[in-house]
Protein backbone atom coordinates (compact mmCIF):
# COMPACT_ATOMS: atom_id res chain seq x y z
CA UNK A 1 0.00 0.00 0.00
CA UNK A 2 1.54 3.28 -1.12
CA UNK A 3 1.12 6.43 0.91
CA UNK A 4 0.83 9.75 -0.78
CA UNK A 5 3.02 12.52 0.57
CA UNK A 6 1.84 16.11 0.38
CA UNK A 7 4.86 18.09 -0.84
CA UNK A 8 2.97 21.27 -1.68
CA UNK A 9 5.31 24.16 -0.69
CA UNK A 10 2.46 26.65 -0.18
CA UNK A 11 0.77 24.26 2.28
CA UNK A 12 4.04 23.90 4.19
CA UNK A 13 4.56 27.67 4.32
CA UNK A 14 1.01 28.19 5.55
CA UNK A 15 1.48 25.59 8.28
CA UNK A 16 4.76 27.11 9.41
CA UNK A 17 3.16 30.56 9.50
CA UNK A 18 0.51 29.34 11.94
CA UNK A 19 3.01 27.36 14.02
CA UNK A 20 5.13 30.50 14.34
CA UNK A 21 2.06 32.53 15.27
CA UNK A 22 1.03 30.07 17.98
CA UNK A 23 4.57 29.97 19.36
CA UNK A 24 4.69 33.76 19.47
CA UNK A 25 1.39 33.87 21.37
CA UNK A 26 2.48 31.26 23.93
CA UNK A 27 5.88 32.83 24.58
CA UNK A 28 4.52 36.38 24.77
CA UNK A 29 1.71 35.46 27.17
CA UNK A 30 4.03 33.33 29.27
CA UNK A 31 6.58 36.14 29.60
CA UNK A 32 3.82 38.67 30.39
CA UNK A 33 2.42 36.50 33.19
CA UNK A 34 5.90 35.76 34.55
CA UNK A 35 6.90 39.43 34.58
CA UNK A 36 3.59 40.36 36.19
CA UNK A 37 4.15 37.71 38.84
CA UNK A 38 7.66 38.99 39.57
CA UNK A 39 6.56 42.63 39.75
CA UNK A 40 3.57 41.84 41.97
CA UNK A 41 5.82 39.81 44.27
CA UNK A 42 8.37 42.62 44.43
CA UNK A 43 5.74 45.28 45.20
CA UNK A 44 3.87 42.97 47.64
CA UNK A 45 0.45 44.31 46.72
CA UNK A 46 -2.60 42.40 47.97
CA UNK A 47 -4.27 42.38 44.54
CA UNK A 48 -2.21 40.97 41.60
CA UNK A 49 -2.53 43.98 39.30
CA UNK A 50 0.37 43.27 36.97
CA UNK A 51 -0.47 39.57 36.51
CA UNK A 52 -3.72 40.84 35.01
CA UNK A 53 -2.52 43.98 33.22
CA UNK A 54 0.56 42.61 31.42
CA UNK A 55 -1.23 39.67 29.70
CA UNK A 56 -4.14 41.93 28.70
CA UNK A 57 -1.74 44.42 27.12
CA UNK A 58 0.09 41.53 25.44
CA UNK A 59 -3.20 40.14 24.06
CA UNK A 60 -4.20 43.53 22.69
CA UNK A 61 -0.84 43.95 20.95
CA UNK A 62 -0.93 40.39 19.58
CA UNK A 63 -4.45 40.86 18.23
CA UNK A 64 -3.36 44.13 16.63
CA UNK A 65 -0.45 42.32 14.99
CA UNK A 66 -2.73 39.57 13.63
CA UNK A 67 -5.24 42.06 12.25
CA UNK A 68 -2.42 44.02 10.61
CA UNK A 69 -0.79 40.88 9.13
CA UNK A 70 -3.99 39.31 7.79
CA UNK A 71 -5.48 42.50 6.38
CA UNK A 72 -2.56 42.90 3.96
CA UNK A 73 -3.53 42.08 0.38
CA UNK A 74 -1.97 38.90 -0.95
CA UNK A 75 0.41 39.32 -3.86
Amino acid sequence: MATQSNNNPSNSNSTMKYVGLATTWLVTLGVAVWLGYLLDGWLKWKFPVFIIVFPVVALISLLWQIIKDFSKPKK
